[in-house]
């Protein structure tokens, strides 16, 4: 019979559930009020059966195996615990409403990015035309932003020609709790698209109210928790997505990705340009495809040269602002090998020439500073004034 008395044995293991996390919330379970009980169902030679009751977001939880796992395997590393049943529920209405409240701030949907004393780094990554791999390149810095240590965020905006999911091999669908997402991750990296909620293979036929509709929900209707950096995948050109995008985050820094192909690079500078209307800062620039490296070392440059720079020289004209050129990404037979496979280059194969500036860039853009705007700054007013 185990020597430790009933309620320490309880009391340590609701501090071991503290250590366990949600998942798809990543906080601990406690914090979410998911543990409904612990209790010692039998007591022997061997130590403890004890019986911990899980409370769900949801019933249909697509990680209740994980969680399960996860109870099981803290409550298993308590002296004193012979066995662990884990009891699966789900919470109520009320519960899952209280959750919501708890996670938000306010019982009222709102754009988290926008708020006071917000940090999150916003990138409206944007191009002239399609076809310049501008969600490859997406895809490629978060994952690569993630995988240095931050938390990361992808919505994919590009409506009707969605294919993060894909490129991030992002499989499952968001899980609804109430009317609040949680968005699913892969590689560390929280996704969401319109492709989620569609059959494969149909189009989205909408106009300019109902993709702004759809952007909106995905900034207040999904819950993205504490992140350092959000990126948004933009379809091509200055159409409604882009406009959208600056009123409801005017803070978003744009950043521009062009091929080194002169007629590509003309057109970047109008999807760049939209920013001096929309007053939104300029990240910098981005040149894609900018060369093939031969096996002796001589670079091809399959599509010209001097777009990229072009563009930022361009955009740093009109601006009056300093727009750097951030990198140059070779052809590389691997970027597109493992975006259709579902793993970023910079993971599948890091040290790869394309893998190499994807990254260098990404560090650039994960950790830079954030201006003070749209922040709180902690001053007081002075009162009784002696001027």
């Amino acid at each position: 019979m185990s020597t430790v008395p009933h309620a320490d044995l309880v009391a340590r293991i609701h501090e071991a559930m503290s250590t366990v996390i949600d998942p798809e919330i990543r906080r601990p379970i406690t914090e979410l009020d998911m543990v409904k009980s612990v209790s010692i169902a039998s007591d022997d030679d061997n130590g403890a059966h004890v019986v911990i009751a899980i409370n769900l977001t949801t019933e249909g939880c697509p990680m209740k195996s994980a969680i399960e796992e996860r109870v099981s395997v803290a409550a298993q590393g308590i002296d004193g615990v012979a066995r662990v049943t884990v009891e699966l529920g789900a919470m109520t209405p009320d519960q899952r409403e209280a959750l919501k409240v708890k996670l938000r701030g306010s019982a009222t949907p709102v754009i988290p990015f926008t708020q006071p004393g917000n940090l999150t780094r916003i990138y409206a990554i944007a191009s002239g035309k399609g076809g310049v791999g501008k969600s490859t390149v997406t895809a490629n810095l978060a994952a690569a932003m993630a995988a240095q240590g931050l938390s990361v965020g992808v919505i994919d905006a590009d409506i009707y020609g969605f294919s993060i999911p894909r490129l991030l091999g992002a499989r499952s669908v968001p899980t609804k709790v109430g009317s609040m997402l949680l968005p699913p991750i892969a590689h560390e990296v929280k996704v969401v698209s319109i492709g989620m909620f569609v059959p494969a293979g149909q189009p989205v036929v909408w106009r300019g109210p109902m993709l702004h509709r759809a952007l909106e929900q995905f900034l207040t209707d999904v819950y993205w928790g504490d992140l350092d950096v959000l990126l948004l995948d933009l379809p091509p050109g200055t159409g409604d997505i882009a406009i959208s995008v600056a009123q409801l985050l005017p803070h978003s820094e744009i950043l521009t990705i062009t091929t080194p192909q002169l007629a590509a690079s003309e057109v970047a500078e109008r999807a760049g340009s939209i920013a001096l209307q929309t007053r939104q800062p300029l990240a910098g620039v981005i040149e894609n495809m900018s060369w093939y490296e031969q096996p002796d070392g001589t670079r091809v440059p399959l599509f010209g040269q001097g777009g990229g720079q072009q563009v930022a020289a361009s955009l740093t004209t009109v601006s009056g602002r300093d727009v750097p050129l951030l990198g140059q990404i070779p052809l590389d037979m691997t970027l597109r090998e493992d975006g259709d496979e579902g793993t970023p280059v910079v993971l599948a194969h890091p040290t790869s020439p394309a893998a190499v500036t994807l990254r260098e860039i990404a560090s650039q853009l994960g950790h830079r500073e954030r201006g003070l705007a749209g922040m709180r700054l902690t001053v007081t007013p002075v009162s009784g004034s002696s001027q």
